[in-house]
């Protein structure tokens, strides 16, 4: 046999075995590359998570020493993905976790376990994601995957991907539809977006990665209170906060949602203003008020503000306790000229203000109000609906005095 026969033989079959192994391996006589990790052209929201995921298994598979050991799966436990921007779930997200989970299962590499309390002492990897919109009239979406070794806390692979936007339904799932208080500032939050677009060789976010057990059970527990099952998410949230790493955004939210739907309003009111303290502790706290549309008056529906009363008093009494001077900052949705809208936020927040000062006396000469229209908008779509209520928020910056 020539050589050149010979090399063609080999070729053959390295095309054989499954390309993702093939460019991962470095097989002796077989064209090699490195796999990529990303990519800028916006596809289908299939092709963008089948892109992202095989380049996850093509990054690990060039690992040392994995090739010896492929006849085992590797446990993955996938949090459920975020959007960036807004720190929520969504349809769209849940969409993207089911597309991501169904591709890895369909990879020899993988075994994808439920994100539970009782699947932690099995995985030996977690993978986090998010997606959002780059920018409203670019028509795409940007997705990031990330792979971190659990054992030590360091991402294992990386890839990024864009997707067209097909008319994805964004609207918040039920929990975080209903949350008060905005959460992509919460530190735990912010490190998890930040985990999904670290570098490989890098550590994972350590606020995020240090209460990963934590995460857990708050994922049953808003599992739950998505199915209507406030009693039980509400003993999983309480469960959570026992813990040392259980007291963040996401722990107290869910405990004052699913006191609130219980009629317990006392411990509603405590987790609310709980959620307040650690806001202004973070110097920075988003709560959403609904206005009526070109009004400074909340929405008239009790169903919506009957909490608002309970929302003043805490934002009051837990602002004035902690000695802190606030800029109250009013926001509006994409919908409108920009000078209306600034004018109506300003005037929204000067009247969040009054209520405030109206509540506490000790909060007069402490606070300022302005506007900023939607330039800072969360969603930017414009829609007016439940899909982009962050938009209508209303926020207090803690200054100094």
């Amino acid at each position: 046999m020539t050589t050149s026969t010979l090399l063609q033989a080999l070729r053959r079959w390295c095309l054989s075995l499954l390309p993702i192994m093939l460019l991962a391996t470095g097989l002796a006589g077989c064209q090699t590359s490195p796999p990529v990790s990303s990519s800028t052209d916006a596809v289908s929201l299939d092709q963008a998570v089948a892109f992202a995921t095989d380049s996850l298994a093509a990054q690990l598979q060039k690992m040392p020493g994995l090739l010896a050991k492929m006849e085992a799966k590797r446990p993955v436990l996938m949090d459920p993905a975020l959007d960036a921007a807004s720190g929520q779930q969504t349809a769209l997200t849940r969409q993207l976790d089911q597309k991501v989970t169904d591709r890895l299962r369909a990879q020899p590499l993988f075994e994808v376990l439920p994100f539970q309390q009782t699947s932690l002492a099995k995985a030996q990897y977690l993978l986090v994601g998010t997606i959002t919109r780059i920018e409203v009239g670019k028509g795409a979406y940007q997705l990031h995957l990330a792979l971190a070794e659990l054992k030590t806390g360091q991402i294992v692979a990386q890839a990024s991907s864009r997707a067209r936007d097909e008319g994805f339904d964004t609207t918040p799932t039920a929990y975080y539809r209903d949350t008060p208080v905005l959460m992509v500032k919460d530190k735990v939050v912010e490190g998890y977006i930040r985990t999904a677009q670290t570098a490989v060789g890098q550590k994972a976010n350590a606020a995020y990665l240090e209460r990963v057990a934590a995460a857990a059970v708050i994922s049953e527990a808003t599992a739950l209170y998505n199915a209507e099952r406030y009693k039980d998410a509400l003993g999983l949230y309480r469960s959570a906060l026992d813990t040392p790493a259980g007291e963040q955004m996401r722990t107290l939210n869910g405990i004052y949602l699913s006191s609130w739907k219980l009629g317990n309003l006392p411990e509603a009111e405590q987790a609310f203003g709980k959620l307040v303290s650690l806001g202004l502790a973070n110097k920075a706290l988003g709560v959403k008020f609904l206005f009526s549309p070109g009004s400074t008056d909340f929405w008239p529906d009790p169903k919506i503000n009957g909490p608002y009363g309970l929302w003043l008093r805490q934002i009051a009494r837990q602002a004035a306790g902690a000695k802190v001077c606030l800029e109250v900052v009013g926001h509006t949705s994409r919908t409108g000229s920009e000078a209306v809208n600034d004018r109506l936020s300003a005037q929204r927040a000067a009247a969040v203000q009054r209520k405030l000062e109206t509540e506490s006396s000790a909060l007069v000469g402490r606070m300022k109000a302005s506007g900023v229209g939607y330039r800072e908008n969360l969603i930017g779509t414009g829609t007016d609906d439940a899909s982009d209520s962050l938009d209508r928020r209303v926020e207090f910056k803690v200054n100094g005095c």
